[in-house]
C-alpha cells in the first residue's frame, strides 16, 4: 500500500464534499493510504497571491512545512490547492533569499520548511502509481460504454508539471477507459470555465461554461468528469443559469473523476457524495445499472 500525506482542501469543506468523501472512498480499494494533514489550514489559492505574494508563499509554506514531517508526498485532489502549493514550493526551492523570509516566518510557530515535500495532484497519483491497468483490474461494476466527456481544466496541466501533455491531456481520458466507459472527443477538454470570475464576472463566466456544456453534449457525452472543485461547480451548479440566461437545456451531470471511479468499484453513491450533485447523477447510475442487469440477463 502506498501512503500519501493528503491535504483536502477547503472546498472540501464546502462545495465540493462530494470530492473529499470520494477521495476517501476510493482509496483503500486502489491500496493507497490518504493520511489527512494534521493541524493542515488554506493553501490561499490562486486570489492572495495577486495581494500579497509573500504572504502568500508563507501561507503555502506552513503546510509545506507540516507535510515535510511526514516523509511523505504531498498529495491533494484540489487543482486550485495544486498550482497553489506546487507553486510555492517551485518558488521557495528556486529563491534562496524567499526560502529564508518565509524561514523567519515560519520559525515564529515553531516550524521551518527546508524543500523536501513533493507536492501532486492526486490525478497523478492515480496514473502514475496507482496506473489505470491496475485499476482495471479491481472493477466491480463498470461503467458499460457510458460516454465521458474528460474536463481537465486550466489548471491541472498547466503550466506544464510533468505528468500529462499541457495542449492534448490524456490522463483522465485513459482513467475513464480503464473504468470500462468511453472518453468521448472533448477538444474543449483543457479550456477554461471562468473560474471565480462567475463572481465578478457572471456573464463572461456563463459563456465559458456554455461553450463546454455544448462542446460535451454535440460529442455524444452522458456526462463530463473532471478532478477540479471549481470547475465541478460552475459546470454542475451553474447549469440552470446557463439555461435561463441562452434558453438551453442543458441536463448534463457533472461527477468528479473520483466519484466515476468509485462507482465504476461498486461503491455506493452516497459514500461517494453524488447525493450533493446539484444536477442529478440518476441517469448515470441508471445506464451503469441498466447496462449490468441487460448483460447479466444475456439480453
Amino acid at each position: 500500500m502506498k501512503s500519501y500525506s493528503y491535504y483536502p482542501g477547503c472546498s472540501s469543506e464546502a462545495t465540493a464534499t462530494g470530492l473529499d468523501l470520494s477521495a476517501k472512498a476510493i482509496a483503500k480499494p486502489l491500496d493507497m493510504e490518504l493520511i489527512e494533514l494534521e493541524g493542515w489550514t488554506c493553501c490561499g489559492s490562486t486570489p492572495y497571491s495577486s495581494l500579497d505574494r509573500l504572504e502568500a508563499v508563507v501561507l503555502a509554506a506552513r503546510n509545506l512545512a507540516l507535510a515535510e514531517k511526514t516523509g511523505l508526498d504531498l498529495v491533494t485532489p484540489c487543482s486550485s490547492c495544486f498550482i497553489t502549493l506546487y507553486g510555492a514550493n517551485l518558488q521557495l526551492k528556486e529563491n534562496p533569499q524567499l526560502m529564508r523570509q518565509v524561514g523567519e516566518a515560519l520559525a515564529v510557530a515553531n516550524l521551518e520548511y527546508r524543500g523536501n515535500v513533493r507536492v501532486r495532484h492526486l490525478t497523478e497519483a492515480l496514473v502514475i502509481d496507482v496506473t489505470p491497468e491496475e485499476i482495471a483490474s479491481k472493477i466491480q461494476d463498470g461503467l458499460n460504454g457510458l460516454k465521458v466527456a474528460p474536463y481537465y481544466g486550466c489548471q491541472l496541466v498547466r503550466p506544464d508539471y510533468g505528468f500529462d501533455d499541457p495542449e492534448s491531456p490524456q490522463s483522465l481520458d485513459s482513467l475513464v477507459t480503464s473504468l470500462g466507459g468511453e472518453a468521448v472527443p472533448y477538444p474543449l477538454k483543457n479550456r477554461c470555465c471562468g473560474g471565480s470570475l462567475i463572481i465578478s464576472e457572471e456573464s463572461l463566466a456563463l459563456g465559458l461554461i456554455r461553450k463546454l456544456l455544448d462542446n460535451a453534449t454535440e460529442n455524444g457525452a452522458q456526462c463530463i468528469t473532471t478532478p477540479c472543485p471549481l470547475c465541478q461547480i460552475n459546470l454542475d451548479a451553474y447549469q440552470s443559469r446557463v439555461n435561463s440566461k441562452f434558453k438551453t437545456s442543458f441536463n448534463l451531470p457533472v461527477l468528479f473523476v473520483t466519484q466515476l471511479i468509485g462507482l465504476a468499484l461498486g461503491i455506493d453513491g452516497k459514500s461517494l457524495g453524488l447525493d450533493k450533485n446539484i444536477v442529478s447523477p440518476g441517469p448515470v447510475l441508471e445506464h451503469v445499472s441498466r447496462v449490468k442487469q441487460e448483460v447479466k440477463s444475456g439480453a
